[in-house]
């Protein structure tokens, strides 16, 4: 064999396998991006809501997020929002379950939004036998302690996977790391988790207060990271006339944007905002304060969204 033979065939053997890897590599896919309510809002009916009562196909879900790893064969969920059915389906479309099998759900706490989900594993709907759901020990102790979440571990639905603050698991190709974050801790403790593939990282912190309450440095966090999908719940202070915006603390988009401006363009461009409240104009990605957001070179995380680990 010549040499520009061999040397074209060795081209092409490394080429097909670069774009198998490629095709092989994990990836976080977007299942919903609202705040826990969703959108539109329940008793909702002023007109930023109405589109969404009027035109089924511009609702939007609670935030949640796929995690695929097509190298395994497994795929994850975070977060078992009340839209749950919906975004199990979403994900079966993505990831058949002929090919991939459900292997987990990471909860981040015990807001509505966030695990009331969990309701439709139970023997009046799927059924689920032995479903890992992974859980923090405030939340494990919620769960098990009230029903009906303490009947799906009874029944066996479930089966509760103890996580630890910065303990990571291991999922094949995969590293999961929860952290605790402030937050408001009726019921449990808040978390966040990194999420390590064999290229890239994500940051996922869909709830927490104000950056300055955190005991890490936000700017230090994003610079370590591929993605951050962060808290936008609020886009700024006058969301909601008459409310006491202290009793939510979130850090208000305006806010997060000020104190990331310091960063280099390619470092805010990791930025995906998600988590958004009903009210915050975010959700339509052609309103001026999303223009503005973009322009300011920031994104806006939206439903299907695909982000390669």
């Amino acid at each position: 064999m010549n040499t520009l033979l061999k040397a074209a065939l060795i081209f092409l053997v490394s080429g097909v396998g670069s774009v198998l890897a490629e095709e092989r590599a994990p990836y976080i896919y977007i299942l919903g991006v609202a705040q826990d309510a969703g959108f539109p809002q329940a008793g909702c009916y002023k007109p930023h809501c109405m589109p969404g009562w009027n035109d089924p196909e511009r609702k939007i879900s609670a935030t949640s997020i796929g995690l695929i790893d097509p190298s395994s064969k497994k795929k994850y969920i975070f977060e078992a929002t009340p839209d749950f059915p919906e975004q199990l389906f979403m994900l079966e479309q993505e990831a058949p379950s002929d090919d991939f099998s459900l292997n987990g759900i990471f909860i981040t706490h015990a807001h509505i939004g966030h695990y009331t989900g969990l309701m439709y594993l139970g023997r009046e709907a799927m059924g689920a036998n032995g479903l890992p759901v992974y859980v923090m020990p405030k939340m494990e102790q919620y769960l098990r302690g009230n029903g009906p979440w303490s009947q799906l571990i009874a029944l066996n639905n479930i089966s509760l996977v103890s996580l630890r603050n910065e303990y990571s698991q291991l999922l094949n190709n995969l590293k999961v790391t929860p952290f605790l974050v402030p937050h408001r801790d009726e019921f449990s403790e808040t978390v966040g988790y990194s999420i390590e593939g064999p290229k890239k990282t994500a940051l996922f912190i869909p709830d927490i207060n104000k950056w300055s309450q955190w005991k890490e440095n936000i700017l230090e966090r994003i610079q370590l990271t591929d993605y951050a999908l962060i808290d936008a719940t609020f886009y700024d202070s006058n969301e909601l006339p008459g409310r006491d915006m202290s009793e939510i603390p979130h850090p208000f988009v305006v806010e997060t944007m000020a104190t990331l401006s310091v960063l280099p363009k390619e470092q805010k461009e990791k930025v995906w905002f998600i988590h958004m409240n009903h009210t915050n104009p975010l959700l339509n990605l052609n309103s001026y304060e999303a223009k503005e957001v973009r322009a300011q070179g920031f994104n806006i995380a939206s439903t299907g969204l695909r982000l390669k680990l």
